[in-house]
């Protein structure tokens, strides 16, 4: 499996079952690959992601650059940070399972709040790093 797809999967393990993200969504955790055309705020989806090759001593890493774009409700900036911080506690040093892939490490890079000024609509970006190692190669 692609280190980015087994850390995409990872992410969505860890974040679909906690009740205080899924409070800050309007009752269930939405992270998308794409947004859905009737989904309403509060959401996230997958942004960029970019696996780069960080081998060393004959193990075969990848170094993840990875984030995630949180949607708020028009005039609310508060409604995407409070998500944004609740996946930020969730990933942070966070033990995720890898599938054919064991995680090393990961932190969160950065958060950054944006107000689009024609919609009044606020995403937040959370930005990952990782270091993955493929397991058995």
């Amino acid at each position: 499996m692609s280190p980015l797809l087994a850390m995409r999967a990872a992410i969505l393990g860890r974040l679909r079952g906690d009740a205080g993200l899924a409070a800050s969504m309007g009752g269930a955790v939405r992270l998308y690959d794409e947004p859905p055309a009737t989904a309403v705020p509060v959401y996230a989806v997958f942004g960029n992601g970019e696996a780069r090759d960080d081998s060393v001593d004959g193990a075969r890493r990848h170094l993840h650059t990875l984030a995630l774009v949180i949607f708020g409700r028009p005039r609310s900036t508060r409604s995407a940070l409070d998500a944004t911080e609740r996946i930020a506690a969730l990933l942070d040093d966070a033990a995720l399972t890898l599938s054919g892939h064991a995680l090393i490490t990961l932190r969160v890079e950065s958060i950054a709040a944006h107000r689009d000024a024609r919609s009044g609509e606020t995403q937040a970006t959370l930005t990952l790093k990782a270091v993955t190692e493929v397991v058995g190669g």
